[in-house]
């Protein structure tokens, strides 16, 4: 008789992020303005990809996508609460609205959920951008 296969172990560490590809008509445009608003840097060339490194080991990677229209997407991002107010005043230098909600009704506003600061703004391609301070809490 066939003895079973042992069980493969699991991974004793969750699940994390590592990369995501991100569709632009101009990738270093997009991936200016991202690390722009946000405050990091863009990465050197990868392939086709050009980087924008989160800090926590996970980065957006943009692929030029001149050929169709740009899917829009939504990206948010948790960050520091003594960072929110920079993030807003950077939108404000270069002259992107924002918006308390996702739809983009409240311009000019902000939101408070769960206790934290939220705003959400378009980049150059559409995508629904969102900093937020606090995570959503899930049930």
């Amino acid at each position: 008789m066939q003895q079973p296969s042992p069980t493969p172990e699991l991974p004793t560490t969750a699940v994390q992020l590592n990369h995501t590809a991100v569709f632009a008509s101009d990738r270093r445009l997009s991936a200016e303005f991202l690390a722009t608003i946000l405050g990091l840097e863009v990465g050197a060339p990868f392939g086709p990809f050009l980087p924008v490194d989160l800090g926590n080991g996970v980065t957006l990677d943009y692929y030029e996508k001149r050929d169709e229209p740009i899917q829009s997407q939504h990206y948010a991002f948790l960050v520091p609460d003594d960072q929110f107010d920079t993030m807003i005043a950077r939108l404000e230098a270069v002259g992107v609205p924002y918006y308390a909600d996702p739809s983009h009704t409240e311009p000019g506003r902000v939101n408070d959920l769960f206790g934290g600061s939220g705003a959400y703004f378009a980049d150059p391609d559409g995508h629904n951008l969102e900093i937020l301070t606090r995570p959503y809490a899930r049930p």
